[in-house]
């Protein structure tokens, strides 16, 4: 690990005045995930400012929905009686995600910035272009077991690691910051990470310094409450990624579909919502042939590399399965 400089903010003000004045600063709350980056010289931030002390732990409700703050953690977004009674799929999510040790220190904000686990990026003697511009992408005709098969490109085939991301993009979520000029801006889950284009090494649409205060969920994200299920698939039961993630949250007027969410993790760069599979789901009748449908649109423009075309299936019988849960049907 380099030296850093650290820095302890006594108010969000401070925090984001000292990030935003120097290049390779970086805000430190949990530390789960830039910690061990530090560790395997991947991250090299010259400054850390700890916002730990900043009072951005509250979960409240607000006129449009519920308020999570950004320093709550993971542990404690979960298992919050408001969060379980009116958007159950953000819990199974979180729950589904490390281990409870994690959880305890994670903070909501930190998941949200949590950068992929692709084995290229975390090796500094092979070539990164989301750890070094411009050096290339090991993965892409490299060992691609893990890595994109939808929205990815030439530079990059890293996928998004998380799992509440994906329950925040079914259940319309936003992202609010400050930014450094003493601003406040609301951005849509749904812009809020990047595809890696030509700049992968951008996760997010976050500027530098720009901290985030709260994640806003709508109060009518509570009408998936009843139908929703959250399913990951990884290779053991615990301390492992997503090989394949669904979201799915669905509102019935008895056994049809008046609105449906389908969400899927670990296949591109950030969370992937499907447009074509909530289509082919609205208006129809709840059942296993719908559903079906429905994961094969989702996956219909799946571009796999040479060792992940098993996700396509994979990803199939997953959404199949989770929509399954969420209308109660299995």
């Amino acid at each position: 690990m380099r030296p850093f400089e650290y820095v302890r903010a006594n108010d969000a003000a401070s925090g984001v005045a000292a990030v935003a004045a120097v290049a390779e600063a970086k805000f430190l709350a949990g530390g789960t995930n830039l910690v061990d980056l530090m560790k395997e010289d991947v991250e090299r931030p010259t400054r850390l400012v700890d916002i730990t002390r900043l009072p951005l732990a509250q979960i409240q409700r607000t006129r449009s929905g519920l308020s999570v703050g950004a320093l709550a953690t993971n542990t404690d977004t979960a298992n919050h009686p408001l969060i379980r009674e009116n958007y159950p799929l953000l819990t199974q999510a979180i729950v589904a995600g490390a281990s409870g040790q994690l959880r305890n220190m994670a903070t909501n904000g930190g998941n949200l910035l949590q950068r992929t686990r692709c084995n290229y990026f975390y090796d500094t003697a092979t070539p990164c272009n989301k750890r070094e511009a411009g050096s290339g992408c090991g993965a892409r005709e490299g060992l691609n077991k893990i890595h994109a098969i939808l929205g990815w490109s030439d530079a990059c085939v890293a996928t998004y690691p998380g799992d509440m991301a994906n329950a925040l993009y079914a259940l319309d979520a936003s992202v609010r910051v400050r930014t450094p000029d003493g601003r406040e801006r609301l951005i849509p889950i749904a812009e809020f990470h990047r595809l890696p284009g030509n700049t992968p090494q951008r996760d997010t649409n976050l500027e530098h310094g720009e901290l985030i205060l709260a994640i806003e969920l709508p109060v009518s994200a509570a009408d998936f409450a009843r139908n929703s299920h959250y399913l990951k698939v990884r290779d053991r039961t615990s301390y492992a990624f997503a090989m394949i993630a669904v979201a799915a949250a669905l509102q019935l007027d008895g056994n049809t579909i008046r609105q449906a969410r389908v969400v899927l993790g670990s296949v591109a760069h950030k969370p992937w919502r499907s447009a074509e599979a909530e289509a082919a789901l609205v208006g129809r009748r709840t059942g296993e042939d719908t559903f079906r449908r429905a994961a094969e649109a989702a996956l219909r423009n799946a571009r796999p590399l040479a060792h992940n075309a098993y996700k396509v299936e994979l990803g199939q019988r997953s959404i199949v399965r989770a929509l399954m849960r969420a209308a109660r049907l299995a």
